[in-house]
This record gives C-alpha cells, structure tokens and sequence, in this order.
C-alpha cells in the first residue's frame, strides 16, 4: 500500500505523518484490495480538514472532515473511511446466491 501525506498551510511533521500512517493500518486491517491512499491535511484560520483519498480494487473511497484540532480531524476522517470501505466491501459480496443456496437445501 503507498501512503502520500501532503499539507496545505501546515507542514506535515513526523508525529503526524506516524498518526496518519497508524490510523490507516486500521483500513488496511478491514480490506486487502487497498492499493493506494493519498492524505492531505488543511489548515485554514481555525479550521483543521483532514481529506483522503483511497484506491481500491475497482474504485475511489473519499471522505473528509473539518474539525478545530488536526488529530480530531484525523480521527473523524478515519471512521467515515472505515464506515466506508466496510460498505464498499459488502457490496462486493454477492448475499443473494448465498441465500438462493441455503434455500435449496
């Protein structure tokens, strides 16, 4: 999985790129067909935004969120990947033949 972590108006540290790179490892965790995930971090008077961008097998996955603190917005950022990805996974999954199967037998 290749990871970018950019900032506009902020410079990207290493304390955040680490949180961002752990926090992503919890999307990888849920689904294997990441393949890339581009992560840019906004700073705008008082308003942190946290934006991502996700390559799946056969899509793009994108969430942001705005928050006051930066690491809030990465948290945030992360449940709406996560709420996301596990959506996009169960539409992956045909449920339907696994009913029509159980039904036959």
């Amino acid at each position: 999985m290749q990871l970018s972590v950019s900032g506009h108006h902020v410079e990207v540290t290493d304390s955040l790129r680490g949180y961002v790179e752990s926090k992503i490892e919890k999307i990888e965790r849920h689904f294997d067909l990441v393949s890339d995930v581009s992560c840019i971090l906004t700073v705008e008077k008082l308003r942190h935004k946290a934006e991502a961008t996700v390559n799946v097998n056969g899509g793009t996955i994108y969430a942001d969120n705005t928050e006051e603190d930066m690491y809030a917005a990465i948290d945030g950022l992360i449940d709406k990947l996560e709420r996301r990805v596990r959506k996009y996974k169960e539409k992956l999954v045909d449920h339907h033949a696994r009913e029509a199967h159980k039904i036959r037998y």
